[in-house]
């Protein structure tokens, strides 16, 4: 069988970066300088290219138009590659990998993002493994010739997770990765194991999007949150949407006021999402009395999205569509495999 072709994509990050001696700090440097320390990628059976974004960043400094470059580049080698490994910072991962599985609908091929806690410079790195692992996940196929893992995933310390299920929890562990809400698609091992019953294979005519809208907050309800806070969110001039991270089954306070300023703020046209901050579990509106108030009003429920994947949802929904009531309507359905 000929090699598959793989198209590596440096953004920046701890991935890429090196020791500054005259700061003693982390900086992201030209990822062709790298290669050098990954002598196991002629190993591999993959035909291996790489292609640096403009200006690697460190991923604190992404933006959504950061994402946008992410997805074009995809879309410009999308015929010429047989997957694709993004080499991204770990900090805001989640929120890119969830971005970008909007921003391609019908994906047939592998769009696996990793990264690594320590730099590939050092001697400990977590690096190496991950990077060699994406690219033999992105270029594995099925006996029928298609890729195995057709979807936006990312690979973190023998395990690979569906990018808009997942989120970091961990700044020191190198299993730094959670997807509570879904299983696996794969964990390496001696071998790679393939979860393939929970992997999705798209039919139809891959397509790609080049909009998101960023008027979109998030919040997140503490005790004691008083009215001014809540209502300077909703007095965010050309805010569209506001995503609440409740309590536990989609819970807040019972205060008049709080609803009262619910439902001026769906008024104003400006969409309510419903999310948990609990790590595993759902939303449920009206399985306890404070949660009881957003089912009245219609508030949209997160259900067991991560705030990731709705944040980023929302933004590629108001970019593309204009009639608030499709967005609510898309929004309250799996439309990358993002909620159940």
């Amino acid at each position: 069988m000929a090699k598959s072709k793989i198209l590596i994509i440096y953004t920046g990050g701890t991935i890429g970066s090196f020791i500054d001696p005259e700061t003693d700090s982390l900086k992201p440097v030209n990822f062709e300088k790298l290669v050098d320390f990954i002598p196991e990628l002629q190993q591999v059976n993959a035909n291996v290219t790489v292609h640096t974004l403009d200006e690697p960043k460190d991923s604190s400094n992404m933006l959504p138009a950061d994402w946008i470059k992410i997805t074009q580049a995809i879309k410009t080698e999308y015929e010429n590659y047989d997957g694709f490994v993004v080499l991204h910072g770990t900090d805001t991962m989640a929120y890119s990998a969830s971005a970008v599985s909007f921003l391609i609908e019908n994906l047939q091929k592998p769009v696996i993002f990793t990264g690594s806690q320590i730099p590939l410079g050092l001697i400990r790195t977590d690096a190496k493994e991950n990077i060699i692992t994406a690219i033999e996940i992105a270029s594995a196929k099925s006996k029928d010739g298609l890729a195995r893992v057709p979807e936006v995933s990312i690979y973190f310390e023998f395990k690979l997770y569906r990018a808009n299920r997942t989120f970091k929890f961990s700044t020191s562990q190198f299993n730094a990765y959670m997807s509570p809400n879904y299983s696996l698609l794969a964990e390496a091992g001696v071998n790679i194991e393939y979860h393939d019953h929970v992997i999705h294979h798209a039919v139809g005519k891959t397509k790609f999007y080049g909009t998101l809208n960023p008027n979109v907050v998030v919040f997140k309800m503490f005790p004691g949150i008083t009215k001014q806070v809540v209502e300077s969110m909703s007095n965010i001039p050309g805010i569209e949407a506001i995503i609440l991270e409740t309590f536990g089954a989609g819970n807040a306070t019972l205060e008049p006021w709080f609803f009262e300023w619910l439902k001026a703020t769906q008024e104003k046209g400006i969409l309510l999402i419903n999310i948990t901050q609990c790590i595993q579990g759902m939303v449920e509106q009206g399985k306890y009395e404070t949660g009881a108030g957003f089912k009245k009003l219609n508030v949209l429920s997160g259900a067991d999205m991560t705030c990731e994947a709705a944040l980023t949802k929302l933004m590629f929904l108001l970019a593309n569509h204009r009639d608030k009531k499709i967005i609510a309507e898309e929004f309250l359905r799996p439309i990358r495999g993002e909620r159940t």
